[in-house]
């Protein structure tokens, strides 16, 4: 169904014959005729099944000041009704016979209304509604009021209110997107604003026909949560109205009775003259056998060239979708929910028919406006310094440019913001980094693109200015403390001759003195700016005194270990050396010193001046392994203390052992160290005077060679 107006007339009779049918709708409007004169027009729907109440005969309008007050009583005769016949522009359904019956009533009279301040209000009220309606609380005893204003004639002489072209669709399928042309007319062309609001309640089951009708204020209907005037009946998408067209649009999903009113707002020149709000009743049922095509619109399309297309049609077994490129042939997909990449953007009526080819087709016809992908973004100026900056932007990146921009440059800035789409002379009253952002939107689309800007302080020269004391050489390790926010370049001077541009060096003192050194920073990025610090006399570099000293020999052998040693060391206030033996001596004039063993001995003299500056001086000597032994032939262990233990004299030698015999061979007598002899007695008994063998073995230390050694010697008692 090809839809400017898409409504569906379908009742099922077994759902109708359960539904209570008494108003469903009306409004009250009025045309100047001049003279003061105008002609009130009341239009009220009902349900016409058996047994309901008729229409008013008379319907009495109240005419009320702007305070409430009743001036006058008017009473339209009626005038007859007529059926409104069920149409569908569908060769697949036809409305049931006799289901289906509403009527419409429109009341005509003609009054004279004078000027008064505040102008006039028109009202009409009537009860009830049916009571099987499912937004409301009680909906059986919830009356109706229509009513309407003459403005002051200051706003407006004599003034012609709107009133609406047609009258919705009763009866609508569930599932079915409605789109209904619930426009108005004005006859003096004022601008009108159309919205879903809240229905007036009215009269009572008690007094269904007041006369005269109450005054304003009117009560609204209540009703029942989650319904509301802007959130009328169960649907999804919701009902919604364009606030330029009256388009009513929205897809009931819940079978029921629902009450809907509509308002149209009369403007001129920004100054509300008049409300013409109507209220009707829709009755959603099932539609089984319709078929539905339905592409719906899209709400934004932020996705570039690329649309990726809803079915929201039912009762469809194939489909065929034709995507509007009026160059191609082949823009077009038999998908149920098809993708589709324009090549250019543009606006393009796409077109879906259901059950294509057959005799239950349907054809839906939507405007999709594609646009190019947004996607904004600026170029960051480079930093500057505090004093002096000023920063301009220029908006970059894909946009159309039809749209609004804003910048935001972060706190400190002025401007702060701004709406243009180049922006210059944006300057900052502190340093730091700052968040910029980019808004863009246009054609329903906003997106957001940041950066950062850097702001830099002015630089100051720091580094650690404690005073140093060395001995030369003295290595210094100098650090740098400066603040700046972007990056510097340094001259350091170290007062000795020597530079260095490093932002933390090393430098060495190889004179002795006295030295003052500077650091001068400058910016590098951004901004010109530099700093000076200047540390008099920060590094005292001392003298160092010369260790020295000599041997008489660098090899001596064990069996006389002794080096001689002379001081010729100068400058210093302390001087001790360090054997390497384990021994130390603070007397640097030492002549000589005896080693303990044989080896290699590195001596180190240590020389310390009034300053504590030090230096040393290493030798390394040898004391060489030699062995020799010599063994008496006698002994006499008589106690008096001459010749009482018989022993080798050796030295030189490790792995020692050492044995006695007596003439049967047998072992009397074993030591293995070379200090402990034989003292003629075995097992704690003196030997008798004999001859006795005697063996030793051992290896060499120079060679590391083993020895064996026998003989005899006579214990001589």
């Amino acid at each position: 169904m090809v839809r400017h107006v898409l409504f569906t007339v379908l009742l099922l009779i077994s759902v109708t014959k359960g539904f209570a049918t008494h108003i469903v709708g009306g409004e009250i409007y009025y045309t100047c005729l001049g003279s003061n004169n105008y002609q009130i027009t009341l239009k009220v729907y009902r349900d016409c099944l058996n047994g309901q109440a008729p229409y008013d005969n008379p319907a009495y309008v109240g005419v009320f000041n702007s305070s409430g007050t009743l001036l006058q009583t008017l009473s339209l005769s009626f005038p007859g009704s007529a059926q409104l016949p069920p149409t569908i522009n569908n060769p697949c359904y036809s409305p049931p016979g006799g289901g289906v019956c509403v009527e419409e009533a429109i009341y005509t009279t003609t009054v004279n209304l004078p000027p008064i301040p505040g102008g006039y209000v028109l009202s009409y009220q009537r009860c009830c509604r049916n009571n099987t309606i499912l937004n409301l609380v009680n909906p059986g005893n919830t009356g109706a009021t229509y009513t309407i204003q003459i403005p002051d004639q200051s706003l407006a002489v004599c003034n012609s209110s709107p009133r609406y072209d047609n009258f919705p669709p009763i009866f609508i399928c569930q599932g079915a997107p409605l789109v209904f042309d619930h426009s108005a007319t004005d006859p003096n062309n004022d601008s009108l604003v159309y919205e879903l609001c809240d229905p007036y309640d009215g009269a009572s089951s008690g007094a269904p026909q007041p006369n005269p009708p109450a005054g304003p204020p009117y009560s609204f209907v209540p009703f029942l949560s989650p319904y509301s005037g802007s959130y009328p009946i169960s649907s999804n998408p919701a009902f919604a109205i364009d606030p330029q067209t009256g388009m009513l649009t929205g897809t009931p999903n819940m079978i029921g009775q629902w009450v809907v009113a509509v308002c149209v707002k009369e403007y001129r020149n920004g100054q509300l003259l008049s409300v013409n709000k109507r209220d009707f009743q829709f009755n959603v049922l099932p539609c089984p056998l319709l078929t539905i095509a339905s592409a719906p619109a899209q709400n934004l399309n932020c996705s570039g060239l690329t649309v990726n297309f809803q079915n929201a049609s039912f009762n469809a077994n194939s489909y065929h979708w034709d995507f509007g490129v009026a160059s191609l042939q082949n823009d077009t997909s038999n998908q149920t929910s098809p993708t589709y990449t324009y090549s250019t953007p543009g606006s393009y009526l796409v077109t879906l028919i259901c059950n294509p080819g057959t005799l239950c087709a349907d054809t839906d016809t939507t405007t999709f406006n594609v646009y190019p992908l947004l996607q904004p973004s600026f170029v960051a100026p480079p930093g500057q310094c505090i004093v002096g900056n000023s920063f301009n932007f220029t908006a970059a990146g894909a946009f159309q440019g039809n749209g609004t921009f804003s910048w935001s440059f972060g706190a400190n800035a002025t401007p702060s913001t701004s709406s243009s789409q180049n922006v210059s002379n944006v300057t900052y009253s502190a340093s730091g980094s700052y968040l910029v952002s980019l808004t863009v939107t246009e054609n329903g689309c906003t997106k957001t693109y940041t950066d950062t800007v850097f702001v830099y302080p002015m630089p100051t020269a720091i580094f650690d200015t404690a005073l140093l004391f060395g001995c030369v050489p003295y290595t210094v390790q100098f650090n740098d403390l400066s603040i700046a926010g972007t990056p510097l370049s340094y001259f350091w001077d170290f007062g000795d001759g020597n530079t260095s541009t490093q932002a933390s060096p090393i430098h060495t003192y190889t004179q002795v003195g006295v030295y003052t050194v500077t650091l001068i920073v400058a910016t590098s990025n951004g901004c010109i700016s530099s700093d000076t610090l200047i540390i008099p006399g920060m590094v005292t570099v001392n003298p160092t005194p010369t260790a020295g000293f000599g041997v008489d020999s660098i090899s001596v052998s064990v069996f006389h270990p002794v080096i001689n040693f002379s001081d010729v060391s100068s400058g210093g206030d302390t001087c001790y050396y360090d054997f390497g033996d384990g021994t130390f001596s603070t007397d640097c004039n030492l002549q000589a010193h005896t080693f303990p063993n044989y080896g290699y001995y590195t001596v180190t003299q240590y020389v310390y001046n009034n300053f504590g500056c030090p230096d040393t001086m290493r030798i390394t000597v040898e004391v060489r392994p030699e062995f020799r032994y010599w063994i008496a032939n006698a002994f006499t262990p008589n106690g008096d203390g001459l010749n009482d233990i018989f022993m080798p004299s050796i030295m030189g030698v490790e792995n020692f052992t050492f044995y006695i015999f007596d003439r049967w061979g047998e072992l009397i007598f074993e030591s293995n160290s070379i200090y402990k002899g034989w003292d003629g007695t075995y097992k704690g008994n003196k030997c008798q005077q004999d001859t006795y063998v005697w063996k030793i073995a051992f290896n060499d230390l120079p060679t590391g060679k083993g020895h064996d050694y026998i003989g005899r010697v006579t214990l001589i008692r």
